[in-house]
């Protein structure tokens, strides 16, 4: 369960540096020949996808039996609070009623989701 959480917390940042990296994609080739990046590397965007590569080894480990997948792999939405937090450390996105209801049913729905294991 431990290493499901922690894949879960490590992918959280793999959506941040994507994010971080999207900007001179989004601006185009010119931009990417212009700036002092080598072109066609873009350091974030290689973080963001070795961060996910990293959650996924922990995830495998954390799926292996004794877990029931059922119960462990709905662990990894948990991801998305920790991905709520960095989104407004980093980028400053606002915190909405909404976003925090949305948090609270993906509480909810793994807590009942593990309740059904039993």
């Amino acid at each position: 369960m431990l290493l499901v959480l922690l894949g879960a917390f490590i992918g959280s940042f793999g959506g941040v540096f994507l994010k971080s990296g999207a900007e001179p994609v989004r601006q185009g080739l010119v931009y990417l020949v212009i700036s002092r990046e080598p072109p066609f590397f873009n350091w974030r965007l290689a973080a963001g996808v070795a961060f996910f590569l990293l959650s996924s080894y922990f995830f495998v480990l954390g799926i292996r039996p004794p877990g029931e997948l059922s119960v462990l792999y709905p662990m990894v939405s948990l991801g998305y609070i920790f991905t709520l937090l960095w989104s407004r450390i980093f980028f400053k996105e606002p915190l909405t009623r909404v976003k925090f209801f949305g948090l609270f049913l993906i509480v909810v729905g793994v807590v009942f989701v593990g309740l059904g294991s039993k």
